[in-house]
């Protein structure tokens, strides 16, 4: 059953098509507005556009809005890839900083070896390292440099900051060094300023006790350790480390020496020492020992004559 037409109906189609022919109208002469070549109707269209188009600026925003998080992004994309490229830049920087350094180390060891003079009657020999011939029980190194260089046993050496350790062993090319931190080692010292005597005993570590302290209570940590000279073992003066306090709370060295970065190292030749060939002179004798019988005197001439 069709339906039929109502009141409003009829009056609403004609309605549409009315407002469809004005809007079709408007559309027409806004186009021959826009169109018309004429400074009257040029101005007419300036104020046409100063009126209408600050209140489209709620439309514009969203529009705004888009374009300036498409900008962040791309800013922040490119941010991105300007990070990562001096990230690589600081790791070469790194590499290039630690071989300097190395370098820098280095050099400073060759002019210290070549002008440093600890005493002027000292002179030395410059030796490389060839290789660490240390173990568990036992820590030294080998140089270069032997009897064909006029090295000898006992001899100091040092890496230009600190004593390393001793000659023992020399072989026609090559020598042998003992370390401070060798448990063989013992090293007369002096620490400074009280002026302490001691002894510093190897034990393989990297930071050798201090024995026989007169006064412990006057040292200090941080006081500098040199060599007395006591024995004539070493040349008096030469630099050992700083007092240091062990986990242990025992009286600590810490090595002036680089032991993690041994390279070169000087021979200190040290003045003759005078061989000892009376065993009688360093050992005193016995005051409970039973004294030697003596036989009788000897008859003298005029006992013997008459």
């Amino acid at each position: 059953m069709a339906r039929k037409p109502t009141l409003t109906d009829q009056f609403a189609r004609p309605l549409r098509r009315v407002l469809v022919g004005l809007l079709v109208l408007a559309l027409l002469a806004l186009f021959l507005l826009w169109r018309i070549d004429s400074p009257r109707v040029e101005r007419f269209r300036a104020a046409l556009i100063d009126r209408l188009l600050p209140s489209f600026d709620w439309a514009l925003v969203p529009v705004t809005k888009a374009a300036g998080m498409i900008e962040d992004f791309q800013s922040y994309t490119r941010i991105y890839e300007q990070n990562q490229e001096l990230r690589r830049e600081l790791q070469q920087l790194k590499a290039w900083k630690e071989a300097a350094l190395q370098l820098e180390q280095k050099n400073a060891r060759l002019l210290d070896l070549n002008q440093v003079r600890l005493d002027p009657k000292l002179t030395h020999v410059t030796g490389v390292v060839l290789a660490d011939s240390g173990s568990p029980f036992r820590q030294s190194v080998l140089l270069n440099v032997g009897a064909r260089d006029g090295i000898r046993d006992g001899w100091a050496t040092m890496d230009g900051i600190g004593l390393v350790g001793r000659i023992a062993g020399v072989g026609q090319r090559t020598a042998r060094v003992i370390l401070l931190t060798d448990a063989t080692s013992r090293v007369p010292v002096t620490v400074q300023p009280s002026g302490q005597k001691a002894l510093l005993s190897g034990d393989n570590s990297g930071l050798p006790p201090l024995e026989f302290l007169e006064q412990p209570d006057e040292v200090r940590p941080g006081d500098r350790v040199v060599t007395s000279g006591d024995g004539e073992v070493f040349p008096a003066g030469l630099l050992v480390g700083q007092v240091a306090m062990g986990t242990d709370k025992r009286l600590r060295v810490m090595l002036s020496a680089d032991y993690q970065r041994l390279e070169f190292l000087r021979v200190l030749r040290s003045h003759a020492l005078e061989p000892i060939t009376d065993s009688g002179a360093l050992i005193a004798p016995d005051p409970l020992a039973a004294p030697v019988p003596q036989g009788p005197p000897a008859p003298t001439a005029e006992q013997s004559g008459g």
